[in-house]
C-alpha cells in the first residue's frame, strides 16, 4: 500500500474532524480569492469610469472633489461656474468637443445630470468605448429623459414612462418638480460605471424646472411641450416619499420637431462642471495652466487619468489592508488544521508504533503525516475554488447592486494561482510540525501501556 493511499484512508477514518477543518480552510481561501478579485475589478472599474477625456473643468476646489462629483456622482460641487466661462473656454481652437454638466437634482436616490447630446456622442469609458443605447434614443425634446441601466432595472422603468425629478440628492426630498414631468425616451446599455446610476435630462430642462429663463427656446415652446405631455398622459399627483411612474404608449411621431443640440443646451447662468476633449493631448498642459489663471473667475482643470491615479493611491491602502486581513484569516485556518493534527497525534501514538513495528522507518512516519497535511490543504483549495465560482455565479449581481463592484466570471489569474500555491506550501509546512513530533516517537513509547 502506498503512503498516499495510507494517508487518504487515515484521514477518512477521522472524517468528521478533518471535514470541519477542511471546510474552514476552504472558506478562508474563498474569502481571500474573492477579495483579490474584487480588488482587481474595483481598480479596473475605478480607472475605466472615464476615458478619452483630456480635462475636467469646474469651479476652484480640490481636484479629488471635482473628480468625485463630476465622474462618480459622489458629493456635490461647492460652487458653480458661469456658462459664459464655459462658452469662452470651449471656443478655443484646441478644444475638439465639450460636455456641460449640471448637478444637484435627484430621482429616488439616483443623481440627475443635466447635459446635452454631446454627452452620448463623446463620453467614453473603459478603453474609449462609446455609450450605447439598449433601448430608445437620445434627447429630442425638453422633457425627454435617458436612464442609466441600473436606474431602469431597479425602478422598473420602460420607454414612455413618466417620471418626476426632486430637488436635492438622496432618497428623501421635500421638494418635487411635479409640474415638469419627464418622458423616458432612452435607456443606456450597462457600462459598469456611475453612468449606470444616473438620470440624464437636457441641460435646458434643469434651467427651466428651477425657474430660469432660456433665450434659446421660447417660453411658449417649452410650455406647449410640457402641456402636451400632461394632457396626453394624465399625470397624477405624486406623494412626497414615493413617485410612481405611469406607463404610456410611445409616441413614434412627435408633435414637435426635434430640437437642436444648442436648443437642448440653452443659456443657463451656471453649470457644475464640463468635460473637454482636445484636438491633441499636447494642448492639455497649456490649456490647464490657462484655465487655472483664468481672470473672469477662479476655475480648476484636472487631468482625470492623473487624478484617478492619485485617488487610487489613497484608496489602495484600504484594499491592501483587506488583503492582509483575509491572508491572516487563511493563516488562522491553517493553524486550526495544525491544532487538529497535533491533538490527534497523541491518540495515534499506538497506530504509529504499529507502523514502526511492521517496518516503517521514522522518515516514513514523517512523510505520512506530511502527506496528510498536503491532502487536507489541497482538498481545501479545490473546494475553495468551487466556492469561489459558486459565489460569483449566484451572488455577483447582488454584490454589484450593493457595492458597485461587478465580479467577472473568468479563469483564476496568475496572481491568484500563486496565492493558492503558497497556501498549499504553507499548509504542508504547518503539517511538518506534527510529522516531526511523530518522527521522534520511540517504538517502545507507543507500545508501552501507560497507567
Amino acid at each position: 500500500m502506498s503512503l498516499l493511499t495510507l494517508s487518504r484512508k487515515s484521514l477518512l477514518n477521522r472524517f468528521s474532524s478533518i471535514a470541519i477543518t477542511t471546510i474552514a480552510i476552504a472558506l478562508s481561501i474563498t474569502l481571500l480569492l474573492l477579495i483579490e478579485r474584487a480588488r482587481v475589478d474595483a481598480k479596473a472599474s475605478f480607472h475605466n469610469t472615464v476615458s478619452g477625456t483630456d480635462l475636467i473643468v469646474g469651479a476652484r476646489t480640490g481636484s479629488t472633489e471635482l473628480l468625485l462629483f463630476s465622474v462618480f456622482r459622489i458629493g456635490h460641487p461647492t460652487n458653480n461656474l458661469s456658462f459664459k466661462s464655459y462658452q469662452d473656454i470651449t471656443s478655443k481652437r484646441s478644444v475638439k468637443w465639450a460636455i456641460p454638466l449640471s448637478l444637484g437634482d435627484s430621482h429616488k436616490g439616483f443623481s440627475v445630470i443635466g447635459t446635452n447630446n454631446d454627452y452620448f456622442a463623446h463620453y467614453r469609458y473603459a478603453n474609449k468605448q462609446n455609450l450605447a443605447f439598449s433601448k430608445g434614443h437620445a434627447f429630442e425634446q425638453v422633457n425627454h429623459v435617458v436612464l442609466g441601466s441600473n436606474v431602469a432595472k431597479k425602478l422598473h422603468y420602460h420607454l414612455g414612462d413618466s417620471i418626476v425629478l426632486s430637488h436635492g440628492a438622496g432618497n428623501t426630498s421635500f421638494h418635487h418638480h411635479d409640474d415638469h414631468p419627464f418622458k423616458v425616451v432612452g435607456i443606456l446599455a450597462a457600462t459598469g460605471t456611475a453612468v449606470d446610476n444616473s438620470v440624464h435630462v437636457p441641460l435646458v430642462a434643469i434651467d427651466n424646472i428651477h425657474g430660469s429663463t432660456t433665450p434659446s427656446i421660447s417660453k411658449k415652446h417649452v410650455a406647449d411641450e410640457y402641456h402636451d405631455h400632461d394632457h396626453d398622459h394624465d399625470h397624477d399627483h405624486h406623494d412626497d416619499d414615493d413617485h410612481q411612474h405611469h406607463s404610456e404608449p410611445r409616441d413614434e411621431h412627435s408633435k414637435l420637431p426635434a430640437l437642436s443640440n444648442e436648443e437642448l443646451t440653452g443659456q443657463p447662468k451656471q453649470i457644475s462642471a464640463f468635460l473637454l476633449g482636445l484636438k491633441s493631448p499636447i494642448f492639455a498642459l497649456q490649456l490647464q495652466r490657462n484655465i487655472s489663471q483664468y481672470k473672469q473667475e477662479p476655475l480648476l482643470a484636472i487631468m482625470p487619468k492623473f487624478t484617478l491615479r492619485q485617488l487610487w493611491e489613497v484608496v489602495g491602502v484600504f484594499e491592501k489592508a483587506l488583503l492582509v486581513i483575509s491572508g491572516a484569516v487563511v493563516v488562522i485556518a491553517l493553524l486550526g488544521m495544525l491544532t487538529n493534527l497535533l491533538a490527534s497525534l497523541s491518540q495515534r501514538r499506538r497506530e504509529l508504533a504499529i507502523l514502526r513495528s511492521v517496518g516503517a522507518s521514522p522518515s516514513t512516519i514523517f512523510t505520512l503525516l506530511g502527506l496528510e497535511a498536503l491532502l487536507i490543504t489541497t482538498c481545501a483549495t479545490l473546494l475553495a475554488i468551487a466556492f469561489y465560482y459558486l459565489v460569483i455565479v449566484l451572488l455577483a449581481n447582488m454584490l454589484g447592486s450593493v457595492s458597485g463592484i461587478h465580479l467577472q466570471l473568468m479563469a483564476l489569474s496568475q496572481y491568484q494561482m500563486s496565492l493558492l500555491a503558497g497556501i498549499i506550501l504553507l499548509g504542508t509546512l504547518f503539517g511538518c510540525l506534527p510529522a516531526y513530533k511523530a518522527y521522534r516517537y520511540a517504538l517502545s513509547d507507543g507500545l508501552t501501556i501507560k497507567v
